[in-house]
């Protein structure tokens, strides 16, 4: 009994270390831009709960199997038979529960993330964003101004309302976290808060034709005066035309 406990120590020790070590890999290899939207904290901790727990469960397997490997390995002219083991009906529970629980507590704080960022607020910023093969076009119902950029004003909530013009395309920025499907014939939408001024790229995150890859546009976070100043100058030149 002595001897399975410090079996059992040393694993857990290594676990730890192990757990630690894969989730610093996968955060340097999952790395994501800088957040720039008011929605990025919820979703980033959310990620790295994810992180956390697929790294102890691939440490969980890996460190058994090779401590086993390496301390109970057969040695040099043992030709005894090992001990037969039937099976642990307590260790059967403990591995079908605790995973059930995992799941459920997850998919609650998933779903409480999800509401949270897709909740209405006040005072928002309405864009008509239409995708196609392979471009994208915005229009803000309030000033009647179109672009082929997003133009959004720093600290405003925006809700996106996204339809498609051909096939299926996503709407991804980065920076932002959120992400949402444009479907043909249906409207969709999107809404966050962008908190930081700067310059973004908006890709299609949907296999969508043979240039997918194009499918790109610029998205600009500027101050609130800035905003207004371009809204008039969009309208402006749209009457012109």
């Amino acid at each position: 009994m002595q001897k399975n406990r410090r079996h059992f120590s040393i694993i857990a020790v290594l676990i730890l270390i192990s757990t630690y070590l894969v989730h610093l890999v996968l955060n340097v290899v999952m790395t994501f831009p800088a957040a720039a939207s008011q929605q990025a904290a919820e979703i980033d901790l959310l990620k790295d709960g994810h992180i956390w727990l697929i790294a102890f469960l691939f440490s969980l397997v890996i460190v058994f199997m090779l401590y086993s490997l390496v301390v109970f390995r057969r040695r040099p002219g043992d030709e005894t038979e090992g001990q037969f083991i039937h099976g642990n009906t307590a260790l059967e529970i403990i591995w079908t529960v605790i995973p059930i629980l995992l799941v459920l507590a997850f998919s609650y704080w998933g779903t409480v993330v999800l509401t949270d960022i897709t909740h209405a607020s006040a005072g928002e910023l309405v864009v008509d964003v239409q995708g196609m093969q392979w471009a994208w076009s915005f229009s803000y119902p309030d000033s009647g101004a179109t672009s082929t950029e997003l133009v959004l004003p720093v600290n405003t909530p925006v809700r996106l309302d996204m339809t498609s013009k051909d096939v299926i395309h996503s709407f991804f920025v980065p920076e932002f976290r959120v992400k949402q499907d444009l479907v043909p014939g249906h409207t969709t939408h999107l809404r966050f808060t962008p908190i930081k001024i700067g310059q973004y790229k908006l890709r299609c995150a949907e296999l969508c034709g043979l240039n997918h890859s194009g499918m790109l546009a610029d998205v600009r976070v500027v101050a609130q005066d800035e905003f207004a100043i371009w809204s008039s100058k969009q309208v402006q030149g749209t009457s012109q035309k």
